[in-house]
């Protein structure tokens, strides 16, 4: 017979009080994961982010106004070449505070989907070394088994 591993009855956490649970709210659907990887990459404009993730308008429209009112994205005015100023999205602060869960994202794709062509890669910008979404202390790598969750009391 093989050991079980610990398994738990209910999480350290209450979901009305877990930080995960509410920032998925937040973060609901497919198309609000890949219009922040459009931002991510500095495409910011409306019909360029349609084009790009092939989504219908009224979804786009609906989304960037739910990512706004949330406080991840903020409308910044550009002329491209034309006399009216039309509006680009960008990531306000805490929109930018979630590209480090993009890139672990991007990560765990690279990992275990099949690959596809024109792979991402993460490198510091100093050095050319590669870069991997971590965790640490202080800078020091600490491996995930040293891993442990609970709720902060």
């Amino acid at each position: 017979m093989t050991a079980t591993p610990h398994l738990r009855r209910s999480t350290p956490v209450p979901l009305d009080a877990c930080a995960l649970a509410h920032a998925v709210h937040q973060l609901p659907d497919k198309w609000t994961w890949l219009i922040l990887r459009q931002l991510m990459f500095d495409v910011g404009r409306f019909a360029d982010i349609q084009t790009e993730l092939a989504i219908p308008k009224s979804v786009l429209s609906a989304r960037l106004a739910q990512m706004a009112d949330n406080g991840l994205i903020t409308k910044t005015p550009y002329r491209d070449g034309s006399a009216r100023t039309r509006q680009a999205y960008v990531l306000t602060r805490k929109g930018r505070k979630l590209i480090p869960v993009l890139l672990a994202l991007l990560q765990w794709g690279e990992t275990f989907t099949p690959a596809p062509a024109g792979r991402v890669t993460l490198t510091d910008a100093h050095s050319g070394d590669p870069l991997r979404v971590a965790l640490s202390i202080d800078g020091t790598q600490v491996p995930q088994r040293r891993l442990r969750l609970g709720s902060g009391e």
